[in-house]
């Protein structure tokens, strides 16, 4: 015979020397508890056992998921690529220094030296479109400059000849009033416009 207890809801089968209740713990697993016949549901605890190992579901092979096809994966996106373009498209500033008057000269008057030579770069090109592009507001903080080096004055020369020869707008700073050549910066390019002059000289360290 069975019957519902008003306290959990639960079946109770009513024997003639148990009550036996069948509890379901989470999520369907049975526990069995004996309670002495006539004593109240109420004053004894509910067990639950805990629920089997989590299995994960067989599946085919067919509708298993596909390995991702690491050729499709995008690449991360390069630090110096701007909105307009590639990396190869962005403004840049070669500045280019002598070794020997880094090896000879304290390390701050050469780079006094790099800063003259940009700085007189841009400003005598300030009104090219690039120029102004590289000098805005939205490029101030994301400027490009590369710093290598040549070997020594014949060096800076013969680069420089070389430049003007294919119209690449540059100033050759000539310190004064010792009339020597220490260095020379171009205005901002396109980097895949200039690159090639100067692919074969060293980063300058």
């Amino acid at each position: 015979m069975y019957s519902v207890s008003a306290s959990t809801k639960q079946p109770v089968e009513i024997c003639f020397e148990y009550q036996m209740t069948l509890c379901f713990a989470r999520p369907t697993v049975p526990v069995i508890t004996k309670i002495p016949f006539g004593k109240s549901l109420e004053n004894y605890k509910l067990f639950f056992a805990k629920p089997p190992p989590t299995r994960r579901p067989y599946m085919s092979s067919t509708s298993a998921a596909s390995p991702p096809d690491l050729g499709t994966v995008d690449e991360p996106t390069s630090r110096s690529r701007t909105d307009s373009g590639s990396s190869d498209d962005v403004l840049v500033q070669y500045v280019v220094l002598r070794r020997d008057l880094i090896d000879a000269w304290p390390l701050g008057s050469v780079i006094t030296q790099g800063c003259h030579a940009s700085v007189a770069a841009v400003w005598i090109h300030r009104d090219h479109a690039e120029t102004l592009s590289y000098c805005s507001d939205s490029n101030l903080d994301h400027m490009h400059k590369v710093t290598l080096e040549v070997k020594g004055e014949t060096q800076l020369k013969n680069l420089a000849e070389k430049l003007e020869a294919a119209s690449i707008q540059h100033k050759l700073w000539i310190e004064q009033p010792e009339n020597i050549p220490t260095c020379l910066a171009t205005r901002p390019y396109p980097k895949s416009v200039v690159a090639s002059f100067f692919k074969k000289l060293k980063l300058c360290k």
